[in-house]
Order: C-alpha cells, then structure tokens, then sequence
C-alpha cells in the first residue's frame, strides 16, 4: 500500500508518467525534467508493450518513494496508470498525491488505432481524490474531444481545450508547452489544501482555475 505522508508545506515532487513508447528529449516531460529541479521521470517499464497491472505497481512504488507531496504530469496512456492507480489505491482525498496533470488521454472504451493500450480499458469512471486537469487536443488521432471531456467529467477534472495540436507530443511542436506548465503551477499552489476536506480543497481548485480558466486559450508555446 502506498505510505501516506502527514499534511505539511512541503513543495511536491512532480512525477512524470510517459504513455505508450516512452517519451523522447524532444518532448515536453522531457524537458519539464531537465529544466526543473523539481522534476523526476516515474520509470514504468515495458513502454513499448504495456501491462496495466505492472504500471499501477511501478507507479505505486514511485509515489511511495518520495517524501513530500506528489503531483502527477501525466501524458496519453500514462493518464490511465494515474486513473487505474486512483482506483486500486484509494487514497484520502490530496495525500499522497496531491494534484494530476492529465494530458491527451487516449480512448480505450473502443477499439482504436493503438491495440497495445486495449487492456487499460474500460476507463476507470470514478472522481479522481485529488484535484486534476485533463488538458485534451480537438484534433487528437487517438481520442474525440467529446470523449476526452466525457473522461474529464468522470474523473471530476477541469477540462481544458488545447485546439488542434494533434496527441499533444513532441510531434505537436509544442515545446515546454506553456500551457500545461501554467495549469501545472496551479496544481503546485493547491498543495497546501491537503489534509483539507475534500470539498474546501475542491472548492479552492474551483477559485483557482475560474481565474485560469480565461487563459487556457493563450498561447502553447514556451
């Protein structure tokens, strides 16, 4: 079981989760990771044929490593090793993982373009306890952008349309993607409602990305 670490001041660690075939220099956790001390890669494994049970566990013991509060940054199929944790683990609401940044999760309810990521579905349908973003692009190859809200609703994420970028990868061109880094700073802020009632944390998220929300549209690129 994860360890549970008592509430506190502590700035999180910030964990990122690649998808499917890992996530190379070019891409944004690429460079979150090398350009911000705060920033480590949670090494899952078997990128290339992933295995749900194999990454909830890697995933675990990443989270159970760290001694302060974690937020997750999670891209493509990484966002459902985050969901499938979340519901394996249950957690009390922020503590350990205080917030998740969930970007481009793919669509797994259906057959899609990608089998290998088949056995991550369904899509867990459960409100995330912690708070959480799902940044999605309108002209993702491998989700709707219905679908990606339809996820964000389940999860009780605030959804953010990134406009046509594609899966939101290196390919994207996106950089640093100052978009996600933006909302990720917003996730760093909530950190000291953990240990808070779920619903004043959730509350205070809502006042945060109300003021958010005008900007989501602004500009990707570092």
């Amino acid at each position: 079981m994860t360890q549970h670490h008592a509430p506190g001041s502590e700035q999180p660690l910030i964990l990122t989760i690649p998808g499917l075939d890992n996530s190379g220099p070019a891409h944004w956790q690429s460079i979150w990771e090398a350009e911000r001390t705060d920033t480590v890669r949670a090494d899952l494994g078997m990128w290339d044929r992933p295995h749900r049970n194999s990454w909830v566990t890697k995933l675990n013991d990443a989270i159970s490593r760290a001694d302060r509060p974690v937020i997750l940054a999670a891209h493509s199929l990484g966002c459902l090793a985050v969901a499938w944790w979340a519901a394996l683990e249950t957690q009390p609401f922020g503590q350990p993982v205080a917030g998740a940044l969930l970007v481009a999760p793919p669509e797994v309810d259906a057959a899609g373009p990608e089998t290998r990521i088949a056995a991550f579905g369904p899509a867990p349908k459960l409100l995330l306890p912690f708070p959480s973003v799902v940044i999605a692009s309108s002209n993702d190859p491998y989700i709707s952008i219905g679908r990606a809200h339809g996820l964000a609703k389940y999860w009780g994420s605030h959804f953010v349309d990134a406009g046509a970028h594609g899966h939101l990868n290196a390919e994207s061109g996106l950089g640093r993607f100052a978009l996600a880094e933006t909302w990720l700073e917003t996730l760093i802020q909530l950190t000291g409602s953990r240990g808070e009632s779920a619903g004043t944390a959730t509350g205070a998220f809502a006042q945060l990305h109300a003021g958010q929300s005008a900007r989501s549209g602004q500009a990707l690129f570092s």
